[in-house]
């Protein structure tokens, strides 16, 4: 792992910034595949399902 308490506030602040920028876009990204990816199933279950 990466030790970071040896640098400065500033950059620590802004690599929690950066990861935290990361994983937003990676959620961001993930839901809209899965919504893609899931959407047509879900309606051809509720559409049988009727």
């Amino acid at each position: 792992m990466i030790e970071s308490a040896s640098l400065p506030p500033v950059a620590q602040a802004t690599a929690l910034v950066g990861v935290v920028f990361l994983q937003a876009v990676a959620l961001y990204v993930g839901y809209g595949l899965l919504e893609r990816i899931a959407s047509p199933l879900i309606e051809r279950v509720t559409d049988a399902s009727t």
